[in-house]
Formats: structure tokens, sequence, C-alpha cells
């Protein structure tokens, strides 16, 4: 697979919570990604999280705690972390759910601008000896 599942499409105004389409992991020969979030644009007085769910079927069951959270951010600049599920072969299908949390007196919503993508971490060539 060697790809990058793109959760959220990188310069994505994001105004609301919300969640992103299941990537379906059959093809990964690694089951490890480094996820990688990149604030280009916000406004002040606001925060998003963003957290990854995993799934059996890609249907409508997503368990009840997330794989992975992404540490809660502010303001512009980029942030990564890995995601193993190589210990966890009942997971078949991941995706993306975003909050979005405002506290300031101005604009009623928050804005961010941002990308969000997992690429597999390719396994690593062996030398012969």
């Amino acid at each position: 697979m060697s790809a990058t599942l793109d959760f959220i499409p990188a310069g994505t105004r994001l105004t609301h919570d919300g969640e992103s389409a299941p990537h379906d992991l059959a093809a990964s020969a690694t089951r490890t990604f480094l996820c990688k979030m990149e604030i280009i644009a916000q406004i002040e007085q606001e925060s998003v999280e963003i957290s990854v769910w995993g799934s059996e079927d890609g249907g409508s069951t997503w368990g009840k705690t997330p794989l992975l959270i992404m540490p809660q951010r502010f303001y512009k600049g980029e942030t990564s972390q890995i995601l193993d599920l190589s210990q966890r072969p009942e997971i078949r299908h991941i995706r993306a759910r975003w909050k979005l949390t405002r506290w300031g007196r101005v604009t009623p919503h928050p804005m961010f601008e941002l990308g969000f993508a997992a690429t597999e971490i390719p396994v690593f060539a062996r030398q012969s000896a």
C-alpha cells in the first residue's frame, strides 16, 4: 500500500464538528501510519482536536474510544503522531473525527483551514549478510 489516506484534504476550511469517510486497510502491508495535521489558518480563541477511530466492518460501529487522539491545537503549525495497528487485526477501516471549540466573543463559529492525513510507514528492506 505505502499510500496516503487523506482524511481532511490540505487547506480544507472547517467551521463545524465532523468526520471523514472511512478508509479500508485491506491493502496495508504494515498497518502503521504517520498521522500529520497541518493548520494553515485559524482565528483566535478556538481549538481543534482530531481523533482516529477504527471499525471491523466500516459501518455504524466505530468503537467506544478512539485509536489515536492528536494533541489539541490552537494555532498554525504541524503536528505528527504514529498510529500502530499492527497488533489490532480486527480493525479493518479507520476514519477521522474532529471537534472544534470556540470561546471568543466576536465570531460565533470556529474556523480552521487544515489538512489531516495518514501515510503508511513502509517495511524496512533487509540487507543480506
